[in-house]
């Protein structure tokens, strides 16, 4: 159990890492609040389609949270959601 959990720290590390490093300094803000603020409360679905939600290009991601494009559906995702929901600012 303790190398499952050393495993997930882990994980969770490059997750965050990857979040505040996406090559934007507007992606950056957006997927490295969120991932400050939600990163560590994530079961290992969540992680999984955080994890997805990285692969997807910058100027897809900022144009769905801006609103400017609709997202398809199989991007879709409960954390997806979450983040296109999410304040920096707040």
């Amino acid at each position: 159990m303790q190398d499952d959990d050393e495993a997930t720290a882990s994980r969770r590390k490059r997750i965050h890492f990857r979040s505040w490093h996406r090559g934007t300094q507007e992606a950056d803000l957006l997927l490295g609040r969120f991932a400050d603020r939600y990163l560590p409360t994530m079961d290992r679905d969540a992680l999984d389609q955080f994890e997805a939600v990285l692969e997807v290009p910058e100027p897809d991601i900022l144009a769905w949270y801006l609103g400017q494009e609709s997202v398809p559906g199989p991007a879709r995702s409960p954390i997806l959601d979450l983040i296109l929901n999410f304040k920096i600012y707040e």
